[in-house]
This record gives structure tokens, sequence and C-alpha cells, in this order.
């Protein structure tokens, strides 16, 4: 009510009353007028929106100033708070495990090579790189092979919103004939210029070209990136006096390669840094880790036996009461106190007995915390079986989470191989031709001739099975009805390599025909028929080999088992 509404209340509460009934009516007149989000989210008059003051601004004014605050609780949680562990960690051994390897898929038919000269050219394309991948020399800092990089960098990209990879060339020798490097640097050291910490300049402006710079990163009056500024050092830390910033040009002038990888999730247009993984949900981790840790403390205090003495004299008519030490007892100058097994003390006249109890752990905490893990879950796409490794639900259930998580695992790690392990895929190969290593006739002529050599694919950690049997029965089905392929079928089942499974199984049967030892395929397809083989040409029935400690059963009338034993 106005001031005018109130005066008028306070003279005649008839007509007061009259004034506001006529409001309401006029509220509801206008009510039917609105339309669309008017009455739902966009209202205005709504008590439950009414206070709702929701703001948007450009992605580096929404993003940005609030980055080094959500890094830095980011990086807390992940220290100390349980299910943030498990969400990273969960994301990063089913996105990379232990690292997305190289299988080359050259367009064979646009380059004019048979299957066999296909195949070879592939082969020696992966067994380069793995030399390489291998070493920690691809390195910059020869702590990590490639594929330990990978896993760094998913925890990165995680755990702090981005991950920038450096790409650095240095002279290679004769026991590592590959120049080309990688150098994982933390995220915060992409900066603007002359900031620090949490002092983060949202807006700079480049004096030599005029050119923008958000947060470390440079754009062209046409918002394209054309280059990162890096500091020398952590920007927050104390422990180098002396900080510079170096400007990296994100492509190289002459041939267009890239010099900076950055990995991070674009979730709004001309965004140019990443958020953290567990931007939405710190608040709900944090209030939930503090819970727990409450729980845990009340359950610790509650299982010392605290048994407090009360009584109606005072302090200064009460001699000294002291814990004798080693023992279950407490005295006084004139009585001792003791718990044990069948104990009895006897109470002086006007004293009590009270047993501490908290009450704690709650009954309901373990209920509390699995609703909050499948709310925490929910928006960071992790089923709370995966967050909390916990599977109790049916089989349909539990496949059917599995499945439903696997869906933004497959997401992040094609993000992942296209902005990390193919550009760097396509460096190392266009040095390798270049070196002579290999042969590519038109690669560096034609860009859909290079297309074509670079094709591949980067396999990963396979989804895992619930159930092997009815896993491998829908396999046989989908390759046989075509909507799945032998080569598909071991990469998704068990990240295995149809090609390298055919030959080890050749070799196998080969090794097992040569030791006098028959294959198990003839044997599991006679048990699944219920009959036995015909005989071959020379031998009888009765000579027939069988299988070590089958027995023969075709005649039960002599009352024993007919048994051909093979060494």
């Amino acid at each position: 009510m106005g001031i005018i509404d109130k005066l008028i209340e306070t003279v005649s509460p008839q007509a007061a009353l009259e004034r506001e009934m006529s409001r309401m009516k006029l509220r509801m007149a206008r009510s039917f007028t609105d339309s669309g989000y008017d009455e739902s989210g966009a209202s205005r008059t709504k008590n439950s929106m009414r206070g709702w003051l929701a703001r948007s601004l450009t992605p580096q004014e929404d993003i940005d100033r609030n980055l080094p605050t959500l890094r830095q609780r980011s990086r807390s949680l992940y220290m100390s708070a349980p299910l943030a562990v498990s969400a990273i960690k969960t994301n990063r051994t089913n996105i990379v495990g232990e690292g997305l390897h190289l299988k080359s898929t050259i367009d064979a038919d646009f380059l004019g090579l048979s299957p066999e000269e296909a195949e070879d050219w592939q082969r020696t394309a992966e067994r380069e790189f793995g030399l390489w991948a291998a070493s920690k020399s691809c390195d910059s800092t020869r702590v990590n092979n490639f594929y330990e990089v990978q896993q760094t960098a998913c925890l990165s990209w995680l755990m702090n919103g981005d991950a920038c990879v450096l790409l650095e060339y240095e002279r290679p020798s004769r026991e590592f004939p590959y120049g080309i490097r990688v150098h994982l640097i933390e995220s915060d050291r992409v900066s603007t210029p002359n900031s620090s910490g949490h002092n983060v300049h949202l807006y700079a402006t480049n004096p030599d070209n005029g050119n923008r710079i958000f947060n470390g990163v440079e754009v062209d009056g046409n918002n394209r990136v054309v280059a990162y500024h890096i500091c020398s050092s952590y920007p927050g830390s104390n422990l180098y006096a002396r900080k510079e910033w170096r400007r990296v040009k994100a492509f190289g002038g002459r041939t267009g390669t890239p010099n900076v990888l950055m990995i991070y999730e674009t979730e709004r247009a001309e965004q140019y840094r990443g958020v953290p993984y567990l931007a939405p949900v710190i608040e709900s981790l944090k209030q939930l880790t503090r819970y727990s840790e409450a729980e845990m403390m009340a359950a610790v205090i509650n299982g010392f036996f605290t048994v407090f003495i009360k009584s109606e004299k005072g302090t200064s008519e009460m001699g000294f009461m002291g814990v004798v030490p080693g023992e279950d007892r407490v005295t006084d100058d004139d009585i001792s106190y003791e718990l044990g097994p069948g104990m009895v003390n006897v109470l002086r006249p006007g004293e009590d007995v009270e047993i501490a109890d908290a009450k704690r752990p709650s009954t309901n905490f373990d209920a509390f915390v699995t609703s909050m893990a499948k709310y925490v879950g929910a928006a960071l796409e992790i089923p709370v079986e995966l967050l909390v490794k916990h599977f109790s639900s049916s089989y349909s259930a539990s496949r059917a989470a599995l499945l439903e998580a696997w869906k933004a695992f497959r997401m992040k790690r094609a993000w992942l191989a296209a902005d990390l392990c193919q550009p760097v895929y396509e460096l190392f190969l266009a040095e390798a031709i270049s070196r002579g290593r290999m042969r590519a006739p038109g690669f560096f002529l034609d860009p859909v001739v290079r297309a074509a050599y670079c094709k591949a694919q980067w396999n990963g950690p396979a989804q895992g099975m619930i159930d092997p049997s009815k896993e491998a029965d829908a396999a046989e089905k989908r390759i046989s009805i075509g909507v799945s392929t032998r080569q598909r079928e071991p990469i998704e089942m068990t990240g295995g390599d149809f090609d390298s499974n055919i030959a080890q199984l050749a070799r196998e049967e080969r090794m097992m025909r040569e030791a006098g030892l028959s294959g198990g395929k003839k044997a599991k397809d006679r048990e699944a028929d219920g009959k036995e083989d015909e005989p071959e040409d020379g031998q009888d029935e009765k000579d027939s080999p069988d299988e070590p400690g089958e027995d023969d059963d075709d005649d039960p009338g002599d009352g024993k088992d007919r048994r051909t034993d093979r060494t």
C-alpha cells in the first residue's frame, strides 16, 4: 500500500478496502491479457519472480570476471571434496584412460592406393607416431609421454575450465629423430599483461596494433583469435619476483599451423576462455562436504563414552574430581566412580548420572547424501551410480545409466581428440614426411591430399560390459544386420583392434596345430549342436580323437565310459 492508501485507511477503512478490491480486480483483468513468458518465467508481477533480478552481460563480463574465483574453488574442491574428485577423475578415466591411441584411416580410394598399400602406409604411420608418443622426449619438460600429457590436459580442462598446450620445436637427435614438442602450461598463465592473481584485466588494448585482449586472448577487429599472451610464471605467485608476458601468435604466419592449442568447452558465442567443470555445483559440493564433516565429527564425539555426574552441591562443597590415568574411573576426595562390566557405584545424596548422547550421525544422513549426489550428478551428466561407484540397481537400470554417461564421455573425447590429438598428429605427420621417414606424394601441394593422409581415429577406453554374454550376442546381431562392423565392435566393447585380433588369433591357431592341440571352436560348435563330428577317413568311431576329459557315451550298454586320452 502506498502513502495515500495508508492515509485513507486511517480515515476510512471501508474506502481503503474498496480501493484495494478495485485494484485486485484490475490486476485480474490484466492477467488475462498476458501471453507467453509474461505469465511464467518473465513475469514481473508474481511474488515468486518479483525479487529475481537476473542480469547477463557479455561472455567476458560473465565468465572472465569470475574465472579466478571459480578456478580456486574448483581446485579446492578437487583437493578436499570426495564427490568432486570422483566427478573429475571419472571423466578423466573414461575419456582418456591410458591415453587415446592413433588408428590411421587414410582415404585410400582418393589417394589411389590399393588396400594392401593403404594398410602398409597406415601401419608405418602408427609405428612412427608410436615412437614419438611413447617417449618423454615429446614433452618439452621431459616429464610425461604424449598419453600422460593427454591425461593431465583432461584434468586441467575439467578443473580449470581450459588447458593450454604450446607447440614447440627442438633440434632432433639420432636417438629421437623428431623435433616437435608439446608443452602443457597452467591455464592461469594465459592472462592479460600486468594482471596479478585475482586482479584480472577484462579488457586491454595491444598498443602495437590496436587489437583487444580478453583475459590473455588477443582478437582482431573481426573477433578472430590472433595471439595469446603468456606470463613467464604463475600470475598470483610470489615465487618469481619478475613477471614478463610473451605474445605468441595463435597460428604460424607462413604455414598457418597452430602454435597454441586452447582446449575448452564453448558455452556462448564469442567466448574465449572455458568455465570449470564443477562451476554449476560448487556451492552444493561445498555445503555437502561441510555437512559430511560435521556428521563425521559428531560420530567421533559420540564414540567417546561421556558421563556427567549431576550434584546439588555447590562448587565450594565439592572436592577435587579427576580421571585416574590408565583406568576407567573418576575420583574425588571422598568417593570413586568406575565404568566397567558389572560395576556397581553408590551415588551420594543429591547426585544423578547423565550419559551424553549426541544422537548423531543422523539416520537420514545416507538418504540425504544420496539425494544430493543425484542432484549434483544430473548437473555434471554423471549418473549417481558412477559418481559414488555403487551399483545396486537392476541390469537394465545400470546399463541405461552407463549408456547415458557414455554419451557425455564420447562427446568430451571427441573434443579432446579434435582440439589436441589430431592437430598434434597432423604436425607430426608433416615433419615425418618432410624428413623423409614417410612418403606421401602431394601432401604439401594439395590440402585435400593432406586431409586424406591425415584422417585418423582416436580410440580410448571401452565402455565396458555389465553382462558380457548379452553384450556379445548383441554385437553379433548388430554385425549380422549391418548396423555395425567387425572393426567397430572390438573398439566399443574392449578397446581392441580387429586387425590385431585377427592376426593374433591366426598365430595362436597355428601354434595350437603345431603342438597337436585341436582348436576350441569345433568343440563348442559340437556341444551346441548336440552331436559328434563325423569320423575322418581311415578312423573308426572308437579311435576318433576326443577333447581331453570328454566322455564317449555312444555305447552305454557296457556300463563303462569309453575314453581316449590324448597328450
